[in-house]
């Protein structure tokens, strides 16, 4: 009989033990907090999915050597502080945040979680780092510095439509990131003789009939979209105006002419995701982000969705055509989860 009851107690110390050791190891599980601007639990995105294929390269496994703990604020500006706030509350390790105003909102939040960045702002001018190359505090990341491109986007816009005059810049007004890039696309728009007309929105449900309404009495006839906050939560609807008015459009990224959008000039988002794994894996491994330089994309593709050219009754020249890096026939995906 003793020797039973010694038996089971030997077990039950084992089990607790073992079950102690188990809980320990997952509390230990790295945690990357990831907010997305437009994604939701049902519908992350492939941003998402491509930061966790660039983990799996590097050698982690979902699941035994990190977590994702993702939130998403589902096409509203209002909850990304509280976002925010809810996973420096968590104590994640790292935060890997695609939006400024996450990203605003974490620097005011902690000065101790390492923030990895993937913006399509000038982090030095918004004054979130010293410079690229010691970024200073912790936020580092990938910027892919869009602005340096807008020469090229309207040189590739009146390539497509050689008779075009004047295109509708769609801005938000409240977010100064927009007034730098109107800014640069009016200096590029001197060189190629074309005329700009500013559409801005403000607010997080930006009226956006209302800024094309503008664009057309002003005889805007294409459209150039700056997509930081609520215009590229919008993304869906912009598109759908574009073709309704029978706008061509130039984007600044390749996920609005999946979405409709009729062309692009920009970095692949996709790698700039994956990429962002390569500093999560430095992190973990006990580098510090302001030792870690800010990386600026090498290379950029330009992207034409010939269904959208079509249903605008556009025939784009092949001199155009033959410089683009993908060329999109048929439907494709919806903007999300960036």
């Amino acid at each position: 009989m003793i020797h039973k009851l010694l038996v089971a107690l030997l077990v039950t110390f084992l089990l607790a033990v073992a079950s102690r050791s188990s809980a320990q190891q997952a509390k230990n599980i790295p945690r990357i907090g990831y907010i997305s601007g437009t994604g939701s639990a049902a519908n992350p995105g492939p941003y998402v999915e491509e930061l966790r294929h660039g983990l799996a390269a590097l050698g982690y496994v979902d699941g035994k050597d990190f977590v994702i703990e993702f939130r998403g604020a589902e096409g509203k500006q209002e909850p990304i502080a509280g976002l925010v706030g809810e996973l420096v509350r968590l104590k994640v390790d790292v935060l890997l945040l695609p939006m400024i105003a996450a990203i605003r909102a974490a620097k005011e939040a902690t000065k101790t979680i390492p923030i990895i960045m993937v913006s399509q702002i000038d982090p030095v001018s918004e004054r979130l780092i010293e410079s690229l190359a010691r970024p200073g505090g912790n936020i580092t990341g990938l910027a892919t510095l869009q602005r340096d491109l807008s020469g090229k986007r309207l040189e590739l816009l009146k390539e497509a439509v050689p008779k075009l005059g004047r295109v509708g810049i769609l801005r938000d007004a409240d977010e100064s990131a927009s007034a730098t890039g109107y800014r640069d696309y009016e200096s590029a728009a001197r060189a190629l003789k074309l005329e700009l007309q500013s559409l801005t929105v403000r607010g997080s449900t930006p009226d956006i009939e209302g800024a094309f309404r503008t664009g057309i009495k002003a005889g805007a006839r294409a459209l150039i979209a700056i997509t930081n906050g609520p215009i590229f939560y919008n993304s869906k609807r912009i598109t759908e105006l574009a073709i309704k008015h029978r706008w061509p459009s130039m984007f600044e990224g390749s996920a609005w002419v999946d979405a409709g959008g009729m062309m692009s000039y920009s970095a692949n988002d996709m790698q700039q995701f994956r990429r962002a794994a390569t500093y999560v894996d430095k992190i973990l491994k006990g580098a510090k982000p302001a030792d870690l330089p800010v990386e600026q994309p090498t290379r950029f593709e330009f992207v034409i969705n010939l269904k959208t050219a079509k249903a605008l009754n556009l025939n784009i020249p092949q001199s155009v055509l033959f410089r683009a890096d993908r060329v999109i026939k048929e439907a494709s995906a919806k903007v999300g989860g960036r």
